[in-house]
């Protein structure tokens, strides 16, 4: 049987070409197969496929999936004049697509690539740089029709095809109250997913269309000129794609230059797959190209600093490894002027720690003190969860508007005593959550002026979303939108005001005054509380006891009396709290759920986000909705509890 490049592989190639050699082998573990559902339902990428058909109801589908028989009817089809084909089948050579869409009239193609990326724009000048190149955001999606258009014009060379991109379109209102629920998800045989269109699905029971088409044969006549980047490749596209389509046809392995984006390799295989036999794909790559033996790889990677710019400068030099580099590969490392933590200081301090397998905290004591000492009591300590999904839940919303559906909030008061004191949760599928969620959210906080706290700008940023939301709503269907709009602007900030409770942010804080090696070249809350835990014996002492629960010491709302948070596992080591708790995600395997999160794409709350779109999407039975319910609510939970443990070390430190 014939290997044809498709347009998956192609995209996989254009990202790597060594890739071309892994993918498909099962002794080679891919990443990308255990993420790819979770993807496709926190966005809705199932979902918008569907509706995008649905606005073509005289559409036939090729449904066939074997390579010939599908070409076989894609070609009877286009016989007929006036067409439009579901999945139709093109072959030129070993290369092989399936287009979502093809609408035929005459000798004229309109090729339709589905995608649920948002556009907010008009036409593809909007998915260019301000120099008039190709932005990096679009290349995939636009290399991936160029490629489809490529295939399309070899096989039919006398017909006119034009290519468009159908997007989620950020400007247009969904007119239907619970569009997301006419395309539901199902499983199939537990090996693939299909959405299960639900009721009428006409284009009047649809209501307006919130996906729009954009033209782009311009843009793929750059890529095709080789115009679309400010660097002009050495090959022309075309030479490129049969490059790849016969190399990966031979099954010959295409060696590329070790590269900063080695670090997020789909194949690159865990300890535990290595040791049942599988092989990594990427320390292939290494071995093969630099020499190295297994010993190397546990050495620490220059791939590993954080927020480090000069990464692939150092490795054209031949620098990959953490001990070999020294300050001046930093530039001129100077401290802030106002005592805090410089980005090149911060780096240094992770490169020596971490070479010297220094594991003391580094912590700025004065620098803290003053932060410390302008907090007011009562603090409180919020944290949200949201969903932004491509069709919108609800009538009136936009595709990508910010849903707000959870929050949970702890308390510390003067006395230091500590409490989950309140939160808000939204389970009910087709429901609008926003201006409740922000009702409940002031019920909570306006009783005092306490200080708040939150961990990275998600807050802030959803607030002015929803004040914005806000400001669109009609005030007979929110009576008290002017109270909530106060209320927002009151702890936020934006371009033009600030508030005069504006939320402190606790990841800056940490990025000024504090870092842990443990905590690697990440600042995020999920990697910070176990480099706390495993530093503090103020909190190991406090938090290895049973003093957490419904009715214990420290009140909770959703854990069960004497709750242990610091537990050890075989080796002695502390367990992250987050490995506690109840699975979100039944069937999937905790790495693959992790490699997805760890996406840079995906923020740091994505696995609540994908089980909320999980209860809007499938059809979830009401014990399975009350065991994501209640695991949603202690995952939430444990988000502020460890923004109060990081406040309560740097408290013990400071006093102690």
């Amino acid at each position: 049987m014939s290997r044809y490049l498709t347009k998956s592989r192609f995209i996989l190639g254009l990202d790597c070409p060594a890739k071309l050699f892994y993918t498909g082998k099962s002794q080679y573990p891919d990443k990308s197969e255990g993420d790819s559902f979770l993807e496709a339902l926190a966005e809705g990428g199932f979902q918008v496929g569907a509706l995008a058909k649905c606005y073509y109801p005289e559409g036939i589908e090729v449904d066939d999936r074997d390579y010939e028989s599908s070409l076989r009817k894609t070609e009877e089809l286009l016989r007929i004049n006036d067409v439009v084909i579901f999945e139709g089948a093109f072959r030129y050579r070993n290369l092989f697509v399936r287009a979502d869409i093809i609408e035929k009239n005459g000798n004229t193609i309109n090729l339709l690539e589905v995608k649920s990326k948002s556009f907010d724009g008009s036409d593809y000048r909007d998915m260019l740089s301000k120099k008039g190149f190709l932005n990096s955001k679009w290349r995939d999606y636009v290399y991936d029709i160029t490629f489809q258009k490529y295939v399309i014009s070899k096989v039919y060379p006398d017909w006119n095809v034009h290519a468009h991109l159908m997007l989620a379109n950020k400007n247009a209102f969904s007119a239907v109250e619970g569009l997301n629920q006419k395309f539901l998800l199902k499983s199939v045989d537990g090996e693939r997913t299909i959405v299960q269109i639900v009721g009428d699905v006409s284009k009047d029971s649809l209501g307006n269309e919130i996906l729009i088409r954009v033209c782009v044969d311009e843009l793929i006549d750059k890529i095709l000129t080789g115009t679309d980047t400010p660097n002009p490749p050495e090959q022309s596209f075309a030479d490129f794609v049969h490059y790849l389509a016969d190399k990966y046809e031979s099954d010959e392995k295409i060696v590329v230059p070790i590269h900063k984006d080695c670090k997020i390799c789909e194949f690159k295989a865990t300890p535990e797959e290595e040791a049942e036999g599988k092989i990594s794909g990427l320390k292939e790559c290494w071995k093969n190209q630099l020499g190295w033996g297994n010993e190397m790889f546990n050495q620490p990677w220059i791939l590993d600093i954080w927020d480090f710019r000069n990464k692939q400068k150092l490795m054209d030099s031949g620098i990959y490894l953490m001990r070999d580099i020294n300050e001046s590969h930093f530039g001129d490392i100077k401290p802030s002027t106002d005592g805090t933590l410089s980005r090149t200081e911060r780096q240094w301090l992770q490169v020596r720690k971490t070479v010297d397998k220094d594991n003391t905290p580094f912590i700025n004591i004065e620098g803290l003190r003053k932060e410390l000492e302008s907090f007011i009591y009562p603090l409180h300590f919020i944290d949200f969860e949201t969903s932004m999904v491509a069709i919108p839940f609800f009538r009136g919303r936009r595709p990508y508007q910010q849903i707000a559906f959870q929050f949970s909030h702890h308390t510390v008061n003067a006395d230091l005593n500590i409490e989950h004191k309140g939160q808000y949760i939204c389970d009910k599928a087709g429901m609008f959550p926003n201006f409740e969620f922000v009702r409940h959210l002031k019920a909570e906080l306006e009783h005092d002026s306490g200080t708040i706290f939150r961990y990275a700008p998600h807050e802030n940023s959803v607030l002015n979303q929803i004040f914005a939301q806000l400001e669109e709503a009609d005030i007979s269907e929110v009576p008290d939108k002017h109270d909530l709009m106060e209320f927002i602007s009151s702890i936020t900030h934006n371009k033009s005001q600030t508030g005069t409770r504006d939320m402190v942010d606790l990841w800056v804080l940490v990025k000024n005054y504090y870092y842990h090696p443990r905590m690697g070249g990440s600042n995020s809350l999920k990697y910070v509380l176990p480099a706390l835990l495993n530093s503090s014996e103020y909190l190991q002492e406090k938090y290895s006891k049973p003093i957490y629960g419904r009715n214990s010491s420290i009140k909770s709302l959703n854990y069960d009396d004497g709750w242990i948070w610091l537990k050890k596992n075989e080796h002695g080591h502390i367990i992250n709290p987050y490995e506690l708790l109840p699975p979100l995600f039944e069937g999937i395997e905790a790495d693959q759920i992790e490699d997805f999160l760890m996406k840079s794409d995906i923020r740091e709350g994505g696995a609540a986000m994908t089980a909320y779109a999980k209860m809007q999407f499938m059809q979830v039975s009401s014990v399975e909705r009350n065991a994501i319910t209640t695991a949603l609510l202690k995952y939430c939970e444990l988000d502020t509890l460890a923004m109060v443990m990081l406040w309560e070390y740097w408290y013990d430190k400071i006093n102690n």
